[in-house]
């Protein structure tokens, strides 16, 4: 069921597609990426490949501080128009 495939040591699975187009996520794959039965997964077309990437429930909030820093982008943006209206009522 797994081999390396031609893709360099990567772990791979082989599945069969049904007359409706189903294919079915070995268990191990659904465990490891926390895959629920409903969950949605996105189907990613790298033009000579297919990818199938687990769909995040709320992607903003998970994606949130993933670029670090002290504040937030919104909180930096919120302080730089205060200080660029101080700057203009001092003129």
């Amino acid at each position: 069921m797994y081999n390396t495939g031609p893709y360099g040591g990567i772990k791979m699975a082989t599945a069969t597609v049904s007359e409706k187009g189903w294919v079915v996520i070995p268990a191990e794959y659904r465990r490891r990426h926390h895959i629920v039965p409903g969950q949605k997964v996105e189907i990613v077309d790298y033009g000579e490949s297919i990818g199938i990437i687990p769909s995040l429930d709320k992607p903003v909030l998970k994606a949130r501080g993933v670029l670090g820093g002290d504040k937030s982008l919104t909180e930096a943006l919120l302080e730089e128009r205060k200080e660029q209206r101080q700057r203009e009522n001092d003129r």
